[in-house]
């Protein structure tokens, strides 16, 4: 009986040493009939590292949080045929109902296949779908797979939900035999990591969306821009590359067809903005990343002036399985106005984070409590971030919303790109919608006045609310300017940088209006609105609170309750961690 050993090798995988039980496992298994190999992210990243156990292609057991000490004792049992002794390590039944309640098509091999190889994806189906529509005998005009597309109602999963359809068939019917595909892998949000895994699991996935939607509009050139922050995933997208190529999948006349397409990375430099698709454009171009006046629409008018289709890699990620499953079987999941799956990266305050992908039709509180096991260390829930910073803050009373395109944004969130950010009671709403505010601020590409004033005015008013110093007008002031930027402002990212405001503010007004008439931080997470007391019923009077106080706040002798001078106390904090008896109290 022989094993093949899987070790899940995706970013969040290595960074938690999953290459160190790779490199352990290796002189252990080299001269037995045990094959090892890597594969990419299976989405449980509070798992990691994991190490999946194979009999044939049957998953015999999954061991979790596997460190390099356990690396003999996991050759042993599958040498000795012993599986069963690795019982400690393997995952258990609380922690699988994270996978089997998902449906999965854009990560259907993530976690499964082994990334650097071309046969490992051929093998789960990569390329049967171009194949099937270039094939000379009843293969798929392009305007077959458009409206295969059309059927499916696959929407653009970037965040704008606009239907894929409609751009390659605008982009096929724009003038021009000098036609361009691209990628935008560009993915910016604050806790999102959904288009990096896709990469660095399946790339091949990717490659063949690009080629069906390159064949779709008519395009000879197919660019995938990626950020340079992600280089295992720009590392192992050349080798996928470099492997269609080999095997005639990319190049002149593909399968013998009239159809030639090339490839290629562009590899940016990080800004936020550059999520949008104009600006991407730019600087693809070599240009400051900057958002164009629309129209002309890439569509018409998009890299190089020429007509060019821009998705993003969860969009090309569900191209394949559409063409080989029809457009009616990823219709039938969904809701009558979203269809199909969405990939989301659940992070957070939660206790099982990593990528999800449901069916658009569940709720927040099934994705949440369900498949995330709701919230850890005890907690309560307080809200849900979606969306990103262009997202809003969706409270608990609106835990029950369906998730689609409209419910969501009813709420005053969207979809956005499928950042899921839990937060829990110890989270100020002010600051969140601070921190938020800060990175659009400093993101802004600075073209549009709105964008580039607005959201720096909004950040100094926040910082002097968290601070202590709001003044009564604030909110009303906050609301204004939200309003100003959302009519103002040039391109999308710019108009829904005041959602996470705007929504924090509806849903939580009474914490805004705390920071400014009580000068108070209801979750007591605003260092400067803190303020401690001893409780003289409970101090021992060991003496070591004034002995850390770093500028002599805290006055009392050996065995007598002491006390904090609130006027010279710098809310340090350093009283209240290290008193052992719970005498010191945060208010």
């Amino acid at each position: 009986m022989s094993y093949r050993i899987l070790v899940g090798e995706g970013s969040c995988g290595i960074a938690a040493g999953a290459a160190k039980v790779y490199d352990a496992l290796r002189p252990l298994l080299a001269d037995s009939s045990v094959t090892l190999g890597v594969t990419g992210c299976i989405g449980m990243c509070w798992l990691e590292p994991i190490v999946d156990i194979y009999e044939d292609d049957t998953l015999k057991k999954r061991l979790v949080r596997v460190s390099a000490d356990h690396a003999a004792q996991i050759a042993a049992a599958c040498r000795n045929n012993t599986l069963d002794a690795l019982s400690a390590l393997e995952i258990t039944e609380e922690d699988s109902a994270f996978l089997t309640r998902q449906t999965r098509i854009a990560l259907r091999n993530c976690g499964i296949i082994d990334p650097n190889s071309m046969e490992s994806a051929v093998k789960a189906g990569a390329y049967e779908a171009i194949g099937r529509i270039l094939r000379k005998d009843g293969g798929m005009r392009p305007e077959a797979v458009i409206d295969c597309i059309k059927t499916s109602g696959l929407a653009g999963r970037g965040g704008a939900g606009f239907p894929t359809w409609f751009k390659w068939n605008a982009a096929r019917q724009s003038a021009g035999e000098e036609k361009y595909l691209i990628c935008n892998a560009d993915e910016g949000d604050p806790g999102a990591f959904m288009d990096r895994a896709v990469i660095e699991s399946d790339p091949h996935t990717l490659i063949e969306g690009m080629l069906i939607g390159a064949y779709a509009i008519g395009a000879k050139e197919a660019i995938v821009y990626v950020r340079a922050e992600y280089p295992l995933a720009i590392k192992r997208l050349e080798a996928a590359i470099a492997q269609a190529e080999a095997a005639g999948y990319i190049g002149e006349h593909i399968l013998g067809s009239d159809f030639s397409c090339s490839f290629r990375i562009k590899a940016g430099a990080g800004a936020f903005v550059c999520g949008e698709e104009t600006a991407l454009i730019e600087s693809l171009e070599g240009q400051r990343g900057m958002p164009r006046l629309k129209p002309p629409f890439p569509a018409a008018a998009g890299y190089w002036r020429k007509p060019s289709n821009i998705n993003n890699v969860e969009t090309y990620a569900n191209v394949a399985w559409i063409i080989n499953n029809g457009g009616e079987a990823y219709a039938a999941l969904g809701t009558p106005d979203s269809k199909g799956t969405k990939v989301f990266a659940l992070t957070g305050k939660i206790r099982r984070g990593g990528l999800v992908e449901i069916p658009m039709g569940m709720t927040l509180r099934q994705v949440i409590f369900e498949i995330g096991g709701g919230i850890r260390d005890g907690k309560q829930f307080k809200a849900v971030q979606m969306g990103g910073p262009s997202g809003g803050c969706i409270p608990e009373s609106l835990l029950d919303t369906v998730i689609d395109y409209k419910k969501l944004g009813a709420t005053g969130a969207i979809m956005g790109s499928g950042g899921m950010v839990v937060m829990d009671e110890s989270t100020c709403m002010v600051s969140m919608a601070k921190f938020f505010l800060d990175f659009t601020a400093k993101e802004s590409c600075g073209k549009c006045v709105h964008c580039r004033i607005g959201t720096k005015r909004m950040q100094e008013i926040l910082g002097r609310i968290v601070e202590g110093n709001g003044k009564t007008g604030d909110i009303e002031l906050l609301e204004e300017l939200c309003a100003a930027i959302k009519d103002g402002a040039l391109c999308g990212l710019g108009q829904t940088a005041p959602n996470p405001v705007l929504t924090a503010i509806r849903y939580f007004r009474d914490e805004f209006e705390a920071h400014i008439e009580e000068k108070r931080c209801p979750s007591l997470a605003c260092g400067a609105l803190l303020r401690y007391r001893i409780h003289a019923d409970q101090c021992k009077g060991c003496t070591l609170c004034a002995k850390r106080c770093p500028v002599g706040a805290i006055t009392g002798t050996v065995k007598s309750a002491h006390c904090i001078d609130a006027e010279i106390c710098i809310r340090c904090g350093q009283c209240h961690t290290v008193c052992k008896f719970a005498a010191v109290e945060v208010y």
